[in-house]
């Protein structure tokens, strides 16, 4: 499958019955609680990662969380 993650075009390797949202990032080495996830424009709740199914052509942006001081 073909996605756009941060502008940047990838291939991961997902079947169109596995292609949760919560997969590719895995896939991808993300760690759920330091990441923000837009799909298509729209925020997504790390709530909902585990039902939200991604398809061929979406855009991901991704921004990761840092602590600091």
């Amino acid at each position: 499958m073909k996605i756009k993650v941060n502008g940047e075009e990838k291939i991961i390797e997902l079947d169109q019955e596995n292609a949760l949202l919560s997969i590719a990032l895995h896939s991808m080495g993300y760690k759920p609680n330091t990441i923000v996830v837009e799909l298509n424009s729209l925020i997504i709740n790390s709530i909902k990662w585990e039902k939200v199914k991604l398809k061929e052509g979406d855009n991901l942006e991704i921004v990761s969380i840092v602590g600091g001081g």
